[in-house]
């Protein structure tokens, strides 16, 4: 009787730092200026999918979790938070300094999956050491619902295209610095477009982080204003474009940068050029051999084998422009407007984009 009403009378404690939990709008703001997000959900639950900019301070791990939450249904509450308490118990001392050399100006915020005992029990911790704590009312999941509907903003996107080896995201980048809002879809995915764009990207992300970035990404901008993006298809490498951003993509207005072939291929020879092992771009000719045939395939091998990066490039723009070529006009055509250049002179070329920017279709 003496555990039960301890028990409870602990969880009361705890509970009661839900009073100082925050939507996620102020959330969100106060670790924009610079407020550290502690995420006490399981090292498996984060590699899922996080806030951007969060740090990973687990309550549990991922086996932890799943004794107590199994006792939580199998038995009763009190058992539950029981073993919770003799799990984090030897670990609390840690917990507590780690939160504190995470804080700034003594301050952190917190959450868990639902914003219940994890986090309230890690704010209750770190409160009773002088750091300020505030949780995330309804924590991640209420986040996940923020991001789902950031994506059903009516934003007004120019929709940067081009054939392979257009050199887009350096266009993207120099946008970026003249001060325009520019989304990199294939930077945000860690993929460079194609069959070819796994190369030299070692990062891997889960599509649920993909679209929690992209979400952050989107809300830090003026929605009234032109967001810069790439013409892609929905899939970016093993990632997928949400539907309404997919569908408001697909009803913008296209700068088309059009690059005589031999321009793009030197571009491409250029990037990939440099790569040491040959068998990554052996690799990627693989996945489209069925497309290529066997005929271009068995041709872009030999180049590859000969280093005559020239040929092999040919191979794989011959496919991929009739591809693309196929996919824009798919689109309304009224909505293209081509701009013709002669070579990858990126200060030029952004000029030029900028001066279509602001004419009317």
């Amino acid at each position: 009787m003496e555990e039960k009403c301890c028990t409870k009378c602990l969880s009361l404690k705890i509970e009661n730092v839900a009073n100082q939990s925050l939507d996620i709008l102020e959330f969100l703001q106060l670790q924009a200026s610079g407020i550290p997000v502690l995420d006490v959900r399981t090292p498996a639950e984060f590699a899922s999918g996080h806030i951007p900019g969060a740090l990973n301070l687990p309550l549990f791990d991922d086996e932890e979790r799943k004794i107590i939450g199994t006792i939580y249904k199998q038995v009763s509450r009190e058992k539950a938070i029981l073993q919770g308490l003799e799990l984090v118990g030897p670990r609390m001392a840690d917990l507590a300094k780690q939160g504190i050399s995470h804080a700034v100006e003594k301050k952190v915020l917190v959450h868990c999956w639902r914003g219940g005992m994890r986090s309230s029990s890690l704010a209750w911790l770190l409160n009773l050491m002088g750091i300020e704590t505030l949780t995330l009312r309804r924590g991640y999941k209420n986040f996940r619902k923020y991001v789902l509907q950031t994506f059903t903003h009516p934003y007004q996107f120019t929709i940067l295209g081009g054939k392979t080896g257009s050199a887009k995201t350096r266009f993207l980048a120099e946008l970026q610095k003249r001060g325009e809002q520019m989304i990199d879809l294939e930077g945000l995915a860690f993929h460079r477009g194609s069959a070819f764009g796994a190369i030299g990207q070692s990062q891997r992300q889960t599509q649920e982080q993909f679209e929690n970035e992209l979400a952050v990404k989107l809300r830090a901008f003026d929605p009234d204003k032109t967001i810069w993006i790439e013409d892609e298809s929905r899939h970016v490498g093993s990632k997928i474009i949400p539907m309404e951003i997919w569908e408001n993509m697909r009803h913008s207005r296209v700068l088309f940068l059009d690059f005589a072939q031999d321009v793009r291929i030197e571009y491409l020879k250029e990037e990939y050029g440099q790569i040491q092992n040959m068998e990554f771009l052996k690799k990627a000719f693989f996945d489209i051999k069925k497309r290529l045939g066997d005929v271009s395939y068995n041709d872009a091998i030999k180049a590859l084998d000969s280093n005559d990066l020239t040929s092999a490039c040919k191979i794989a723009l011959d496919y991929y422009d009739k591809a693309y070529e196929y996919g824009l006009s798919k689109r309304d055509q009224y909505t293209i407007q081509k701009i013709k250049l002669d070579n990858l002179n990126i200060e030029f070329a952004v000029n030029q984009i900028l001066m279509e920017k602001s004419c009317q279709i």
